[in-house]
C-alpha cells in the first residue's frame, strides 16, 4: 500500500512538473500574418432587415449595430452587415444576441467586420453548473472527487498531450504517457484507494495496451492516412507536416477508448468483490462464472453505447451517404467511413476484452487473499 501511495504521489508531482514547462519547440518558418482580431459584442439595434437576391434565390440580409464588449474597440458601436453574400447557413440575429466579431483590414487599411459566431460561454457555464450540482447531490463526496478527476484529465490533455503533439512529438507515445497519468489519478479520485480500484486500474492498462496494438495494426492494414476530416487537412497545412496524422488518429482511438474503459473495469471489479462479500465460500471458478454473467450484459450495453456515440457524432456524414447511388460495399471503402468503422470496432474489442481480463484479475486477488 505504501508503494502504491508513493507512486501516486510521484505521478502527481511529475505531471505538475511537466505542466510547468512549455512544449518542445519545433523549428518553424515564421510568416508575417495579416491583421486579424477577435472581438465580442452585443446586438444593440437592427438597422435594416430584408431579403435580397434574384428570383427564388433570395436570402436574409441584416444591417446590425453592435456594441463591442471585449477587444481593442471595447465601448465602441460598429456597423456589421449579415448576409451580404449568399451562404448556406445565414443566421437570423436579434437584439441582445452576444456575438463573436472578426476584425480585419483590407489592403488599404480600412476596418472590416463580420459576424464569426455566437458567444456561448454563459450557456456552457450554466450547463456545467447543473452537471456539477447533480453530480454532488447524487454522488456526494465521490461526486466532488469525480469532478476533480475530470478536471485533472483536462489538465493532462490541454497542458501535456495537445501541446506536445502540436510541437511535433509522436502522438501515440504522448497519448500513452498521458494515459499513464490520467488512469491512476482519476480512478482513485472517483472510486477510492482500495483493492477494487487497484484491480480496475490494472485491467484498464492491459485492455488499453491491447486496444493500442489492435488500432496500430488495423490502421496500417486498412491503409488509413488520418486525412479523412477537413480539420486534419487544415492542421497539416498549418503545421507544414510537423504532425503525423496517422499517429494522431491512433492517439484519438486510445484516448477515446480510455474514457469508456473506466466504467467497464470498475464495475466488473466491484461486482467480483461484492459477490465475494455476499458469499465467501464461492470458489475461483464459480466466482468468475457469476461475475461474467453480469459482465455479459455489461458488454452488450457498453458496445451498443459506443456504437451509438460514434454514430451520433458522425450523423451529418452518414446522412450525406444514405442517399448516395453508390453501393454499400463501395461506400464503406471510403476512408472517411472506414475511419469511423475502425475506431468503433477497435474500441469495442477493447471493451469486450476488458470484462474477462478485469474479472479474472479481481477473482485472482480475492483467491490469494482467502488462502
Amino acid at each position: 500500500m505504501k508503494v502504491i501511495k508513493t507512486l501516486l504521489l510521484t505521478s502527481l508531482l511529475i505531471i505538475a512538473y511537466i505542466s510547468s514547462f512549455s512544449p518542445i519547440q519545433a523549428q518553424e518558418v515564421v510568416e508575417e500574418r495579416p491583421f486579424e482580431e477577435t472581438l465580442e459584442g452585443i446586438v444593440a439595434e437592427i438597422i435594416e432587415e430584408k431579403e435580397i437576391g434574384v428570383g427564388d434565390e433570395k436570402h436574409l440580409y441584416q444591417k446590425l449595430q453592435i456594441s463591442i464588449t471585449k477587444g481593442s474597440l471595447q465601448g465602441l458601436v460598429i456597423g456589421v452587415e449579415n448576409g451580404e453574400f449568399p451562404a448556406a447557413n445565414i443566421q437570423h440575429y436579434k437584439e441582445g444576441d452576444k456575438l463573436v466579431i472578426s476584425h480585419t483590414k483590407d489592403f488599404e487599411g480600412n476596418d472590416m467586420f463580420y459576424v464569426a459566431d455566437y458567444v456561448r460561454r454563459s450557456a456552457l457555464l450554466w450547463l456545467f453548473i447543473i452537471f456539477a450540482i447533480l453530480a454532488v447531490a447524487v454522488g456526494k463526496v465521490w461526486g466532488i472527487t469525480s469532478i476533480l478527476g475530470m478536471g485533472f484529465s483536462f489538465l493532462v490533455i490541454f497542458k501535456f498531450i495537445l501541446p506536445q503533439i502540436m510541437s511535433g512529438a509522436n502522438p501515440v507515445f504522448v497519448a500513452i504517457i498521458g494515459s499513464v497519468f490520467i488512469i491512476p489519478v482519476t480512478f482513485y479520485l472517483s472510486h477510492g484507494f482500495n483493492k477494487k480500484t487497484h484491480v480496475a486500474i490494472l485491467g484498464t492498462v492491459i485492455s488499453l495496451v491491447i486496444t493500442g496494438i489492435l488500432a496500430t495494426v488495423f490502421v496500417e492494414v486498412t491503409n488509413l492516412t488520418g486525412f479523412a476530416s477537413e480539420e486534419a487537412g487544415f492542421l497539416q497545412f498549418e503545421k507544414q507536416g510537423l504532425i503525423s496524422m496517422k499517429g494522431l488518429l491512433l492517439a484519438g482511438i486510445i484516448i477515446g477508448t480510455l474514457g469508456v474503459l473506466d466504467d467497464v473495469t470498475v464495475s466488473q471489479s466491484a461486482i467480483v468483490f461484492q459477490l465475494n462479500k455476499a458469499n465467501k465460500k464461492l470458489g475461483f471458478g464459480k466466482l468468475y462464472s457469476y461475475a461474467m454473467k453480469v459482465g455479459h450484459d455489461h458488454v452488450s450495453s457498453m458496445v451498443n453505447t459506443l456504437v451509438l456515440v460514434y454514430t451520433g457524432a458522425a450523423m451529418p456524414l452518414l446522412l450525406l451517404f444514405i442517399n448516395s447511388p453508390r453501393p454499400f460495399l463501395e461506400l464503406i471503402n471510403y476512408e472517411i467511413i472506414a475511419d469511423e468503422i475502425v475506431r468503433t470496432l477497435v474500441g469495442s474489442i477493447g471493451l469486450v476484452l476488458a470484462v474477462p481480463i478485469t474479472t479474472f484479475l479481481a477473482v485472482f486477488v480475492i483467491a490469494n487473499k482467502n488462502k
